[in-house]
This record gives C-alpha cells, sequence and structure tokens, in this order.
C-alpha cells in the first residue's frame, strides 16, 4: 500500500516505523529537514520536506496514485486542508486525519464528503481519555480493550502472589469459575512470550491477558489477583484537553480533583464542569498533594503536556500513599523506563493511537486493531466472509484452520451472542474473531487467512 504520511512528530514517526516494517510504501511530509533526515536513516522510507497541505509538495511526494493520506501534524488546520487537497486533486481513497479542537469535533457535519472529506477521524485525546476511563473501571488492569463494541473485552493483569490461579495450571480456571467462559490469550513471563496451554502454569509477577465476555470480567480478574476495592477518590494533575475531557467522564461516578498551575485555565475549568473539584497549584507540590489527602486517593492521573512533570508527580504521588498512579508520556524511550520502577501504568498516546491507523491499513475485513507491549504484539478483530470454498476460515473448526506460530483465536462475536474459542468452535461466515498475536510480523498471514479467494480447495 502506498501511505503518505503527514508530519514527523511522536505520532507521525511511530506510524511510519510500524506500516515501514510490514512493506508498504511510506513517504513522510514535515518542514524540519533535519526531523525528516533522522527519520530516513533508521527507516527504509521516503522524504519530502515542505508543507504538508500545498498541492505541489503532495504531489512531489506520489500523491498521484497515492492509496491512503495519515495527516498528523501538530496543526488541526493543516491536516485538514490537506486532506480536503488530497481529495479534491489528486482523489485520494483513504484519508485519515489527527482533530485535536474540540471546537471542531463537535460539529459531526463537518467531516463529509461533501464538506470536509475526512474517512478517519483521529482525536488523540479522546483516546486516552476512554482508554483511562477503563482501567480506572477495572482498578488491577494493566490494559483493558474493547472489541466488537464493547461486547467483548480483552485484559492484562499481574499475576499477584496469593491470587488464586497462581501456581496451579490453566485449566484449573474452569473449576475456579464454574458457568463462566473465558480463555487466556497469552501470557508474557519475564519479558518473553508463552503461548497458554491447559497444564501451563501461572507464576507470580507474570502479565496474563484474558479475553472474555464484558459482564464477567471481574469475576476471571478475581481469580489472578486479589481484586481491588472499585475507585472513589480520584486526582488529576493537567488541566490540558484530556485533564478536562477525563474529568467530565469520571465526575459523575467518581469524587475528582483536578489540580492546575494556570489560574484563567483552571476558572475556564471550574465553571466548564459540574462536580470537579478544581484547585490552583502546581501538581508536584507536596503540600498541596497532602492537604488533599493524597495517601487516601485510589488512581493518580497526570496528563501535563509535559512528560518530566507528569514522571515527577506520579512518583511522588505513589511515594505519598497513592494506591495507583498513572502518567501520560509521549516520549517511547521514557515508558518502558517509568513501569519498571514506583508508576504503575504508563499511558503513550501515539501507542494508544497507533491501533486506529492499523485497522485501516490491514488486509482483509480487519475492524479492530489493538496494539500491545508497546508495539510488541497486536490484538485484532477480524470479519470471516465466504463459505468453506473459498474461505481459509469459514466452516472450519479452530483447530483445524492453520494459524501462524505465536497466534490464538480467544473469542467469536456472532451477533450478539459472545462464544469463547475452544478447539472444536466452528467459524461462520459473518462471525467476528477475535485474535492475538504475540508476534506482530506474523500479522500478513492472518491476514491472508481472512481473505476471500476464488478458491481454497
Amino acid at each position: 500500500m502506498k501511505i503518505i504520511i503527514l508530519g514527523a512528530g511522536q505520532v507521525g514517526s511511530s506510524v511510519a516505523e510500524n506500516l515501514a516494517r510490514e512493506a508498504n510504501d511510506i513517504t513522510v511530509i514535515d518542514t524540519d529537514a533535519s526531523r525528516i533526515q533522522a527519520l530516513q536513516d533508521r527507516l527504509d522510507i521516503r522524504t519530502c520536506v515542505g508543507h504538508a497541505s500545498h498541492p505541489d509538495v503532495l504531489r512531489q511526494a506520489g500523491a498521484d496514485d497515492a492509496d491512503m493520506i495519515v495527516a498528523v501534524t501538530n496543526s488541526d488546520e493543516t491536516n485538514m486542508i490537506a486532506c480536503q487537497v488530497a481529495y479534491t486533486l489528486f482523489h485520494t481513497p483513504t484519508k485519515i486525519a489527527r482533530v485535536r479542537a474540540y471546537e471542531y469535533l463537535k460539529y459531526t457535519g463537518l467531516f463529509a464528503q461533501n464538506a470536509l472529506p475526512i474517512d478517519v477521524l483521529i482525536s488523540p485525546e479522546q483516546v486516552i481519555t476512554d482508554y483511562m476511563e477503563r482501567l480506572i473501571e477495572y482498578p488491577g488492569a494493566l490494559q483493558v480493550l474493547d472489541f466488537a463494541s464493547g461486547k467483548v473485552r480483552l485484559v492484562g493483569v499481574k499475576a499477584y502472589y496469593g491470587g488464586p490461579l497462581v501456581g496451579h495450571e490453566l485449566r484449573a480456571l474452569r473449576d475456579h469459575i464454574p458457568g463462566i467462559e473465558t480463555r487466556v490469550a497469552a501470557i508474557f513471563r519475564r519479558g518473553n512470550s508463552i503461548i497458554p496451554e491447559g497444564n501451563t502454569v501461572i507464576e507470580v509477577d507474570d502479565e496474563v491477558f484474558f479475553i472474555a465476555a464484558r459482564k464477567n470480567i471481574r469475576a476471571v480478574m478475581s481469580e489472578l489477583r486479589k481484586l481491588d476495592k472499585p475507585c472513589k477518590r480520584i486526582i488529576i494533575a493537567g488541566g490540558g484537553n484530556i485533564g478536562t475531557r477525563l474529568a467530565k467522564a469520571l465526575e459523575s461516578r467518581y469524587q475528582v480533583k483536578l489540580i492546575d498551575h494556570n489560574k484563567q485555565r483552571s476558572q475556564r475549568i471550574a465553571e466548564d464542569l459540574e462536580r470537579t473539584i478544581v484547585l490552583l497549584g502546581d501538581v508536584a507540590d507536596e503540600e498541596l498533594l497532602l492537604e488533599e489527602n493524597i495517601e487516601n486517593t485510589d488512581v493518580f492521573c497526570s496528563v501535563t503536556n509535559d512528560d518530566e512533570a507528569n514522571i515527577l508527580s506520579a512518583m511522588l504521588a505513589k511515594r505519598l500513599g497513592a494506591k495507583k498512579v498513572m502518567a501520560l508520556i509521549n516520549r517511547a524511550a521514557y515508558v518502558d523506563l517509568v513501569e519498571s520502577g514506583e508508576i504503575d501504568i504508563a499511558v503513550s498516546p501515539h501507542q494508544a493511537t497507533i491501533g486506529i491507523l492499523l485497522t485501516h491499513v490491514r488486509r482483509g475485513d480487519v475492524v479492530v486493531v489493538h496494539s500491545l507491549r508497546r508495539g510488541a504484539a497486536e490484538a485484532i478483530e477480524a470479519i470471516a466472509h465466504g463459505d468453506r470454498s473459498n474461505s481459509r476460515v469459514v466452516g472450519r473448526a479452530i483447530e483445524d484452520i492453520k494459524l501462524p506460530p505465536g497466534t490464538t483465536i480467544g473469542a467469536v462475536v456472532r451477533q450478539d451472542e459472545v462464544i469463547i474459542a475452544h478447539h472444536d468452535t466452528v467459524i461462520e461466515a459473518e462471525d467476528h474473531v477475535i485474535l492475538f498475536l504475540v508476534d506482530k510480523k506474523r500479522i500478513s498471514d492472518v491476514e491472508r487467512l481472512f481473505q476471500v479467494g476464488i478458491t481454497f480447495m
């Protein structure tokens, strides 16, 4: 696929790196020549220096026959105009744009083919808000990912000493929670992936990813670790777009406090929010945190625009007694570094948004892609089409499907029915199949499985 990426910042660079690994023809446009050069030095891609929305620059980058434009510059206006130019002059089939400002996003009719022709709209702030909201809903989870419009969730947890299933084989899970269907999709032990079998024994500190119907998530989590009490008290550090959205999403169900250092912004936020207590101050002010009973706080979310401020304030909050701390971190190099210390969860914006982009690059009918473990693994939802004569999966039991090494099928959603996958589960046409890949290099093999051919008999 020929793809032009506009913007070589954190998201643009991450997208280029992910897509270049998969044999796509990638061109990146940016106004910063040094940033472009650094990207070209480490990736097998084409680059172009210039303003991303200028027609001549797009033509130079190969827009005449491009399959997709991914506009992720720091300017909403540039991203929107670039998509308009690509549609009008070059008839680009797929146009993806990052738009951050709520002032644009609240007018849904603005992004239509007869207005601003953007096929896929990405709002990183909304993606991050939804992601953090799910983590707060399930205390103790490392990741919570939705499939089939929320009917199924994939949850990652760390197995703790004393958990009912720790030290036991996976096949014992069914005896512990009779009547509840679940499947362990993958286990990561000391950084290495383990393909789960019935005789696999769960060890302390294993990262266990399991899949289950949404209503059964808490019951399964309780088998792997002591189930944390539901959250009540939340402190949000930072009153930018993410902090404000997160407070608005949480304030009806939790006791929320928000800290920001900017007086005018704090006043505006206090007027916009209904139940959130807005505090003016430094997010890393020890006295302020103690005054606000940080030791009784269930979750401290640091979401300022400064990675260092997020890391330091989250570490301080943890040391002062916050039960769980999350930090928004843009620099990829920092993510692994901080999660090995006092910070419970490092949230990476570009890893959270990369899945949306990958969904539209995947071949076959792939409707959801989630990037896991900083991009090393992947979970996807694909729709099975065709029949036994022209599909490699339809009409076949899972045990008869030649899955690539390291790939497991976790669940099948058939209309409104959630079916946890077993070896004898037969895939039917139009089933939504949820797969877990511990090695995303195998993604092309999975894509081929779900492509309908003339005949495979």
